[in-house]
């Protein structure tokens, strides 16, 4: 039976927007129309002022067990054994999980149960990630003949590099803590508590100046990915951009003046 239920809910809580990735029979893996649902989330939110912050969490047991298998079996039978379906669905999922990481505000997972495969990928691209004592996270794709070569990308940029060959070449689960003491994870919550807590995170970001929030995610992924040198002269260049908006003025004033800045976010 097919759901008419949404597979991406978004619901708004001030300045924080949660999506919810809502195909949980399915364990929320990532079909097409799941990746399209997305990415005009994420579309829409990177225009949204007003949103300073967005939660990326899943509902039912899993935060999701990565591309539909199903859907990559049924288009193997395809005239050309699925290839234009696949080169699709993997174009698809590297748009959204860029989108994640290019997007204006900063993105916190709250990750309950497992995220396996691409659904490993997604909280791996999110700038923080909040998980349950009881979430695991794994790349077993190797398991099956299919080596976890995409979400190996959004792994060797979230962890070290033989952490991720590790990871990518064994398959195996991954506590939360120790997916906390590899970096992949920045806290580790009771059952439960993993959209709360990454909640509490987003309202206390959200509450900074939207201004500083955006310039800052751009200019730390654009200067990560560049030698020292460049790196420095990007990250410099982004300091003066933020030193002449005009919440950096009132964040000045309000330091010197001993009072509670009041953001204009531009």
């Amino acid at each position: 039976m097919v759901s008419n239920m949404p597979s991406v809910l978004r619901e708004d809580h001030d300045a924080v927007a949660v999506l919810t990735l809502n195909r949980p029979a399915a364990r929320n893996s990532l079909s097409r129309a799941m990746l399209d649902a997305l990415q005009a989330t994420l579309d829409g939110i990177a225009a949204e002022d007003g949103i300073r912050c967005v939660v990326v969490a899943a509902e039912g047991p899993a935060f999701s067990a990565g591309h539909d298998l199903k859907e990559i079996v049924a288009h193997q039978a395809d005239a050309d054994g699925g290839k234009a379906f696949f080169e699709d669905a993997m174009a698809a999922c590297g748009r959204v999980m860029q989108s994640v990481v290019g997007l204006p505000q900063p993105v916190v997972a709250a990750v309950e149960g497992v995220a396996t495969a691409a659904g490993c990928q997604l909280a791996a691209s999110c700038d923080l990630v909040v998980a349950s004592e009881s979430a695991k996270f794994c790349t077993p794709g190797v398991d099956i003949g299919l080596f976890c070569t995409t979400p190996g990308v959004a792994l060797a940029r979230a962890v070290p590099r033989k952490a991720a060959m590790e990871m990518l070449l064994l398959g195996e689960m991954i506590p939360a803590a120790e997916a906390h003491r590899m970096g992949l994870v920045n806290r580790v919550v009771p059952p439960g508590q993993a959209l709360p807590q990454a909640m509490d995170l987003a309202r206390r970001i959200a509450a900074r100046s939207g201004a500083a929030l955006r310039l800052g995610k751009r200019g730390f992924n654009q200067q990560a990915a560049l030698p020292l040198p460049e790196a420095y002269a990007a990250a410099g260049a982004v300091m003066v951009q933020n030193l002449l908006a005009e919440d950096a003025a009132e964040g000045i004033g309000a330091f010197l003046g001993k009072r509670a800045p009041e953001w204009r976010h531009r």
